[in-house]
């Protein structure tokens, strides 16, 4: 069981070892980060500061288009289940073995051993990387489209709003030391969260009334459907899942599980209620010709459409944070970052280390923004096996005695189901990529 110090850190993870079949070691460190310090409604801000982010204006075009209505809003209610179970399973296991897993390689290395340390650890590393990716290719089109409200010139091109997301990025990652220090950030997000879904949805609902009939048929060929229909399928559970819970009930307050509990229900309730709101209503009032981005399809007074993609921008900024957290406290703790925050040693190493790893994520989003594609990849490499695949197997596998065998069926079934499902969605999203890539040139201003 985890126990705070004075600092908020734990002390219980100091040389914990994991044994795997070979009877090898690998050692949990102690973390440089708080933990057991956060209530379960801030951590239920987390979640769905991460389900509300300006990826959900997106969600028309990338899931509602490819699937059309009653498979789209059948798709997200099934995903919305599926995940709060999936995430549930994941929950139930923070304590498993009488000691706390404060981060899903440590779970996935004591339940399987070193290798599956090792393995669950680059996952992790793969999804975090893509939707950090993604989040900087979301921050720049907000801000090439706050750009083109007031200016016709094509001098600033995509690429240019990038580099510059990504300079924005890292300056507050730099600031922020911990996933837990963002408390009053977490309102700031909510805020800008409501204001640009409140634009979209309001002038959404204004352009449907006033615009002709639309056109809701799938486009594309039989073939370009099926592979597009395999990658909004990925997207559905992308739209949902972070790869990342127990890091984030890492930071939560004691009794760890009914908190978390607390937590997720508060994200698949109300959390996801924005979310399908300016789904269902932006495919509505523009159909097929929905963009991936939906400030592109409305019509509204400029201040209005400039204040909504500012706050997209600002909100993408504090939520690309939790999301690179992990890997935050993962070189923080490896290389003894704690104390003051404003510690000369501490700040330099934040400046250099996360503005680095930010940098390449703002050079691989310049060389390919194509949004779409990138979750549509993350949800098939990343989202599915960690969320899915493994959290199924690690539960049956945890409780195996416990469990019936109408029970063990269940868990073998999801297993089995959606590694097809990813490598399906593996294969589609390869495809996209590879179309796109033939369409535009590198550092494409989309």
């Amino acid at each position: 069981m985890e126990v705070n110090n004075g600092d908020g850190v734990g002390n219980s993870n100091m040389s914990r070892k994991v044994i795997d079949e070979e009877k090898s070691t690998v050692v949990i460190p102690e973390t440089a980060h708080q933990i057991s310090s956060d209530s379960w409604f801030q951590v239920g801000f987390v979640l769905t500061t991460g389900i509300n982010s300006a990826y959900v204006l997106g969600y028309s075009g990338t899931i509602m288009v490819p699937l059309g209505w009653t498979p789209g809003i059948i798709g997200l209610i099934i995903a919305t289940a599926i995940s709060l179970y999936a995430n549930s399973l994941v929950a139930k296991l923070h304590e498993f073995g009488g000691r706390r897993h404060i981060r899903y390689r440590d779970l996935a290395g004591f339940i399987y051993g070193r290798k599956a340390y090792s393995i669950t650890w680059a996952l992790q590393y793969v999804n975090l990387f893509m939707i950090n990716t993604g989040y900087i290719i979301l921050a720049g089109s907000a801000l090439k489209a706050f750009y083109v409200l007031f200016s016709d010139d094509e001098v600033m091109k995509l690429p240019y709003f990038i580099a510059i997301s990504g300079f924005v990025c890292a300056l507050f990652g730099i600031s922020i030391p911990h996933l837990s220090a963002l408390r009053l950030w977490l309102g700031v997000s909510t805020v800008l969260s409501l204001i640009y879904i409140v634009v979209a949805f309001v002038l959404s609902v204004k352009d449907g009334i006033e615009a002709p009939a639309r056109d809701y048929n799938i486009p594309g060929t039989t073939t370009s459907k099926i592979f597009t229909t395999i990658g909004a399928s990925a997207n559905l559970v992308f739209a949902f899942n972070t790869g990342m819970l127990p890091e984030i009930q890492a930071t939560i307050k004691q009794p760890v599980v009914s908190n978390m509990m607390k937590a997720l229900y508060f994200q698949f309730t109300a959390g996801v209620l924005p979310m399908y709101a300016v789904t269902f209503i932006g495919y509505w009032a523009y159909g097929s010709s929905t963009s991936t981005y939906l400030l592109s399809s409305v019509n509204g007074p400029v201040w209005v459409k400039g204040l909504a993609n500012i706050s997209a921008f600002l909100q993408t900024v504090i939520a690309l944070h939790i999301f690179a957290s992990p890997m935050y406290e993962y070189l923080d703790t490896k290389f003894g970052i704690k104390g003051s925050p404003l510690a000369i040693r501490n700040l330099s190493f934040r400046i250099g280390v996360r503005g680095g790893y930010l940098t390449i994520n703002t050079l691989v989003a310049a060389l390919l923004p194509f949004l779409g594609d990138f979750m549509s990849l993350t949800g098939a490499i990343s989202t599915f096996p960690l969320t899915f695949i493994l959290a199924n197997h690690m539960y049956l596998k945890a409780k195996h005695n416990k469990l019936t065998s109408l029970q063990k069926l269940w868990h073998w079934l999801n297993v089995c189901f959606f590694g097809l499902m990813s490598i399906a969605a593996l294969v589609s999203a390869l495809r996209l990529i590879a179309v796109d890539s033939k369409t535009y040139s590198v550092f494409a201003d989309l």
